[in-house]
């Protein structure tokens, strides 16, 4: 037992109290081909960072540089290949491959080299969808097992919790309710008696504490699918050292990330398509008090993304051009949420609140308290400008490591939200209606909006009849 490292839950770390970027060393200048900047690791080759990564009899790397390699590394060497290398360089350096092991040598790196396959597999757990990725750990482990028999129970549970979360994860992406593209522009032709197929929110949910709790289920169930490596994998380009391929070109790995941008954009669509489809003024009023109640729920629960997709489904054109609507509408309370998302001074005001809430998330004494959303296109926003503002290598060659403590800080907050459990209780109708409830494609909401409150102008008329004719078939 002597030796093993300390074995820590994986959210604790990223938390930003157990992130330290800040991987000390006494010295400044070079070791071992890692460059050291205020005891900081600043660059290094990728071998040199290989190396360092890998566990020895009486060395184990620091928790924040194995998030910060793991989650970095792909931009260079897949992970199967980098598992590869990691082996052959165990075997070579424990000299696993003699035929008489040395085994109180290997009973002091077997834990260790367990404790980092756990690690790898807890935290990056996409990785070992593939074949070669477990075969290489299992390799591993039948090498050092004869020394031990503990390691053999070591590994079945590794790999039962392996496929436990991958089985999860499958199974949770099947679960989630698919969202529906059906789009319904006919609809509008019955904007005087609604059929009875197009129930309308307030039908559904008519208390806007409810639904701000089910669009923050919504929210935290896709969340939980992401991988951590999903943001990186969005911007992998050619690596300039290795002209052959582009590292995972043919499979960029983003789908959870990309299904759910979807998700946002369905809800901005939703709440303009709920607020143009009432024929009548009053109600669509009613419609409008009723979002902006829910928004600001959301923006106590520390749900942002739903947030701004409510604001942003009230912001677009066909929903903010009518006047006569939101003339009945009580619009104090949607300035001031309107003013927490506004983008000027890059979202100035979103960042003080969500920092706001990350420091309550910190401090929390119930799951309600930990939920923090951010407004996940910004987040990808960040991280792209991140990537593009500097070079993933320096001009010698080198790792930009320094680049990488920054994303993995990001990356490794966004970690520690996503694993928050939901404390409110389910409604499947709701959560249901919300994914499958027709929405009007741009077109259908503008003649929906001009249904309800006719053209203003010439070139709004001229829309109007070409969106009549296009959509209803009628002159």
């Amino acid at each position: 037992q002597e030796g093993m490292p300390q074995t820590l839950s994986s959210t604790s770390m990223f938390t930003p109290c157990g992130f330290s970027p800040h991987l000390h060393t006494s010295k400044e200048g070079e070791q071992g081909g890692l460059i050291f900047q205020d005891g900081n690791l600043t660059s290094a080759s990728l071998d040199a960072l290989i190396q360092h990564l890998i566990p020895t009899t009486d060395y184990y790397p620091e928790k924040a540089y194995i998030f910060t390699f793991l989650l970095s590394s792909r931009l260079f060497i897949e992970p199967h290949e980098l598992l590869s290398r990691v082996c052959d360089k165990c075997i070579e350096q424990q000299r696993l491959d003699d035929p008489v092991l040395d085994k109180a040598r290997i009973r002091k790196f077997g834990p260790k080299i367990l404790q980092l396959l756990t690690e790898w597999t807890e935290t990056f757990p996409y990785d070992f969808q593939e074949e070669r990725m477990i075969s290489h750990l299992k390799d591993m482990i039948h090498r050092i097992a004869p020394c031990d028999e503990a390691y053999w129970k070591k590994m079945n549970q590794l790999l039962q919790a392996l496929n436990q979360k991958l089985a999860t994860l499958s199974h949770g992406q099947e679960g989630i309710v698919k969202i529906s593209t059906a789009v319904s522009d006919k609809l509008v032709a019955f904007k005087t008696k609604p059929p009875s197929i197009q129930r309308e929110i307030l039908s559904v949910c008519s208390d806007p504490y409810t639904l701000a709790q089910q669009l923050t289920h919504v929210e935290l169930e896709r969340l939980s699918h992401i991988g951590p490596e999903e943001f990186v994998q969005a911007f992998v380009h050619k690596d300039p050292l290795d002209g052959t391929k582009t590292c995972f070109s043919e499979q960029k790995k983003t789908s959870n990330l990309e299904a759910y941008v979807k998700w946002f954009n369905r809800l901005c669509y939703l709440v303009a398509t709920e607020i143009c489809m009432p024929a009548k003024k009053k109600q669509r009023a009613q419609v409008i008090e009723f979002f902006i109640d829910v928004a600001r729920e959301c923006f106590n629960i520390g749900n942002f993304n739903s947030l701004m997709a409510i604001i942003s489904g009230m912001n677009m054109s066909p929903v903010s051009r009518l006047k006569k609507t939101w003339s009945k509408v009580k619009t104090a309370k949607f300035f001031i949420l309107e003013h927490q998302m506004d983008p000027t001074g890059n979202f100035y005001n979103y960042r003080t609140a969500l920092r706001g809430a990350a420091h309550r998330s910190l401090t929390a004494h119930s799951n309600r308290e930990k939920i923090v959303i951010p407004f996940f296109s910004l987040l990808i926003k960040d991280i792209y400008f991140l990537n593009e503002g500097c070079a993933n290598r320096l001009p010698n060659g080198h790792v930009n490591f320094e680049k990488f403590l920054e994303l993995a800080k990001q990356v490794g907050e966004f970690i520690t939200w996503k694993q928050v459990e939901c404390p409110f209780e389910q409604d499947p109708n709701i959560i249901h209606y919300l994914h499958t409830a027709p929405i009007f494609t741009e077109d259908g909401l503008y003649l929906a909006s001009y249904e309800s409150e006719s053209p203003e102008n010439q070139t709004e008329k001229d829309r109007w009849k070409s969106l009549r004719s296009t959509i209803l078939g009628k002159t």
